[in-house]
């Protein structure tokens, strides 16, 4: 069962879609070279070639902009996911696999994942559609893994919300350079098993 999730937007022409794109590569440009500092709003407009007062009618503060951002990041990671699914044969390695290719796609751009995580912190309730976003975007993400052949349980979600919450402060303590990834990958694999402890049981 495939889920699918589109990031919470406006309804945009194809011209304004395009422009939207353009300032979510800048702002990821800009992350990835400096971190949550260098995204500066006026640069971001400057680089995506709009107006600053455009730039703000898109998005309203910088935080907005970075959640947007790792809404686009996640959207990309879970099309590469679908492209080239986990190959484990268990739910709960499926999707371990899954979150721990999300963690090195991350790893590999540690001043924007940094910037993106910021930005989640320090989200206020304006910016409470965008972070619903990203989360149902991690859950969809965790929902492909698993490969449910029917609608997930209760104890089912329930379980795949704590995975979620595991994975995000994985990625905190991390960024903090308070766990090593060997470190995240035990925590991943012994939080997945909850989806194990979960699955419903075999009829009959």
């Amino acid at each position: 069962m495939t889920a699918e999730v589109k990031p919470a937007a406006m309804q945009l022409t194809e011209r304004q879609e395009a422009r939207r794109r353009r300032i979510l590569h800048a702002s990821a440009r800009l992350a990835s070279r400096g971190g949550f500092d260098a995204v500066q709003m006026r640069e971001v407009a400057e680089n995506s070639g709009v107006a600053l007062g455009t730039l703000y009618r898109y998005f309203p503060s910088k935080v907005h902009l970075l959640v947007a951002t790792m809404q686009d990041q996640l959207q990309h990671m879970h099309e590469t996911l679908r492209k080239r699914p986990p190959t484990e044969e268990e739910p709960a390695a499926r999707v371990a696999q899954t979150l721990m290719r999300a963690f090195r796609a991350l790893q590999r751009e540690p001043h924007l994942a940094d910037a993106m995580v910021r930005a989640l912190t320090f989200a206020d309730r304006s910016v409470s559609p965008e972070v619903d976003t990203v989360s149902r975007l991690t859950t969809a993400i965790i929902l492909d893994a698993m490969g449910l052949d029917d609608s997930p349980t209760a104890e089912q979600l329930s379980a795949v919300r704590v995975i979620e919450h595991t994975w995000h402060s994985a990625l905190i303590t991390w960024l903090s350079g308070r766990a090593s990834i060997a470190q995240v990958k035990i925590d991943i694999e012994t939080v997945c098993r909850l989806i194990d402890l979960t699955a419903p049981a075999p009829a009959g």
